[in-house]
């Protein structure tokens, strides 16, 4: 892939929501003083949706851009949750394939692990921004402070273990709240999702999620996988996307970001 190819994204206006939030609350308020609170109340529900649901789309460019393919004949493997015990079996299992990923660490266990920060760079292989702890049940909720602190500090982290900062971010499960754009603009960072999903993070099983991924696998995909999982089978489902892509003549390369 090259830089022209890549939709190197980061967000120009962070706060391009907060108008239609006025002016949707200005019309659920005159509708409820002109119609009664049988309109009001409804229309205040149905307006708070619309700013709700999209926290919960991956995919959803409601509160910030986000890369979820990329142009090009090549697939971008993405690997989340790290670094773990998995991730050198996950190196060598690239290396035999002759794949490169780019691995979305967590701050907190990437300082914990430096040398395997530094394992994934030797072999050529990215790394992006996935939070500084992973708070996975909250983390749709936090506010513009924790929020930022979430970016930032695994931003810093990475920075120093790497030698420069990472150009890439994901949310955690993929949740975008309304005050995710204002960090990565100020960390000239671009949001990535994804194209090709098999629910690998949950108690699983490998065929299950391989042939999830394998319906969505064509040039330009961007691939979710995930390492260190409680149920042991990210090994395998790693091993059994990349001979999908070897048996399809599909190559993981990754994008470079352009300024």
């Amino acid at each position: 892939m090259t830089a022209k190819e890549t939709l190197y994204r980061v967000p120009v206006r962070p706060w391009r929501w907060v108008p239609w939030l006025v002016v949707s609350q200005g019309l659920v308020a005159l509708a409820w003083w002109a119609l009664g609170w049988a309109w009001g109340l409804p229309l205040l529900l149905a307006s708070h949706a619309l700013f709700v649901v999209p926290v919960f789309l991956p995919n959803s460019r409601f509160y910030a851009p986000v890369v979820s393919r990329v142009a090009g004949a090549d697939v971008w493997l993405t690997i989340d949750d790290g670094p773990s015990d998995d991730t050198l079996a996950v190196l060598d299992l690239l290396d035999r394939y002759q794949a490169k990923a780019t691995f979305f660490m967590v701050g907190e266990r990437a300082q914990a692990r430096p040398a395997l920060v530094h394992e994934v760079l030797r072999r050529g292989h990215g790394i992006g921004n996935h939070s500084h702890s992973h708070p996975q049940a909250r983390f749709w909720a936090l506010g513009p402070a924790a929020m930022a602190a979430q970016i930032q500090g695994c931003q810093q982290a990475l920075g120093e273990l790497a030698g420069s900062p990472p150009r890439w971010y994901r949310s955690v499960v993929g949740m975008t709240n309304p005050f995710v754009a204002a960090a990565l603009k100020r960390h000239g960072l671009t949001r990535v999702g994804w194209s090709a999903r098999g629910f690998d993070g949950v108690a699983c099983q490998p065929q299950d999620v391989v042939r999830r991924i394998a319906a969505d696998l064509r040039p330009g995909a961007i691939v979710l996988l995930h390492e260190g999982s409680a149920h042991g089978h990210n090994l395998a489902i790693i091993e059994g996307v990349l001979e999908q892509l070897q048996a399809r003549g599909l190559q993981a390369r990754l994008p470079r970001a352009s300024a």
